[in-house]
């Protein structure tokens, strides 16, 4: 059975790990080829808010702060947020901690529809949020032909679901390299691939709408069904036995986890392993209450991607890393490392 947490020490953890959240923010705007005072940042964010009266800084800083790091950290918050919910829902759907929108296809689903919008002008009926539109459809169609590959008998183990998982992210993923490099528009050819690999240096004040909105609904949504990914986790017998709707409550899993990996695919490309290794992780210390995993990995995921950015931004400057090839080499020996303890506690 899951053991019971006290209400206390989770609020107490989320209010340590919001403070660190603001503390990483004001950080990672302040470090970079220009560097600026942390004081100033924050009385830069205070002053375009409206709390405070201008002060000593110069327009260049506050431009800096304002126009180019702020949204960038806003994003890599809303992306390694939403990406670890994603992470943990997906494990608990599969009951397997090697479980991830990435691994799993959904993430390389998204990028072909992205890719469709941007590259072929798919969606173009949507407007600003066509790329978006793409991305969601993309996922929800690798999702179900995972879903349909893994099952065997008519149930779905965790070990087909990976398999097929891979099969499909290599599948569309070398779909997605296809269209991107047969594309006549060599200029475009080059911004998509840039995109594929992950990052965040293209986020605007404008591309922060959607996914905060997005991430907002979708962690609610699953915060709510809390209960229902423990019983989950615990086999389907014993879910169905709780009372647990799971033909229903996995269709609207798959919804929501397909809409939040579309969306934060379509703002920052394809960025892996953070659905893997932040939900582990969480469930290492913490334990495996979903009414504490989901809100602790929210916050943990926005707090590596602040701070794997800040790091794809400045270790090799002026040369900037895609963030997705920093998580990649992170997240693939992290990945080896989970399969074989999970392989040594199975013996």
């Amino acid at each position: 059975m899951i053991q019971r947490q006290s209400v206390r020490p989770l609020g107490l953890t989320l209010l340590i790990l919001t403070i660190v959240v603001i503390l990483s923010v004001i950080f990672a705007i302040s470090i970079g080829p220009v560097q600026i005072p942390p004081f100033d940042v924050w009385q830069i964010a205070l002053y375009r808010m409206g709390f405070i009266e201008q002060g000593a800084w110069s327009l260049a800083h506050e431009n800096i702060v304002w126009l180019i790091r702020m949204p960038r950290t806003l994003m890599a918050i809303f992306v390694g947020a939403g990406l670890a919910v994603v992470g943990v829902t997906m494990q608990a759907l599969v009951r397997n901690t090697l479980a991830d929108p990435y691994l799993l296809g959904i993430s390389s689903g998204a990028s072909v529809g992205a890719v469709l919008a941007i590259g072929v002008g798919l969606f173009r009926f949507a407007g600003v949020y066509a790329v978006s539109l793409g991305a969601f459809l993309g996922a929800i169609v690798a999702f179900i032909l995972v879903f349909t590959l893994a099952q065997q008998n008519g149930r779905v183990t965790p070990q087909r679901f990976i398999l097929a998982g891979l099969a499909i992210s290599y599948l569309f993923s070398g779909l997605t390299s296809f269209i991107t490099l047969t594309s006549d528009d060599r200029e475009l050819a080059e911004q998509l691939l840039a995109w594929l690999l992950g990052s965040l240096a293209r986020a605007d004040w404008i591309d922060l709408t959607l996914p905060a909105l997005v991430l907002a609904i979708g962690t609610l949504f699953l915060l709510l069904q809390a209960r229902s990914l423990n019983s989950l986790a615990m086999g389907d017998e014993t879910a169905a036995t709780l009372g647990v709707d799971l033909d229903k409550l996995r269709r609207q899993l798959f919804i929501v986890a397909s809409l939040v990996t579309g969306v934060m695919v379509a703002v920052s490309g394809a960025i892996g392993f953070i659905g893997l290794m932040i939900p582990h992780i969480v469930r290492l210390i913490i334990g495996v209450d979903h009414r504490w995993v989901l809100p602790v990995s929210l916050f943990i995921g926005a707090i590596f991607l602040i701070w794997v950015d800040l790091f794809a931004r400045t270790a090799f400057a002026p040369e900037e890393l895609p963030v997705g090839v920093i998580t990649a080499l992170l997240g693939g020996p992290f990945f080896l490392w989970l399969m074989y303890t999970t392989g040594q506690e199975g013996n």
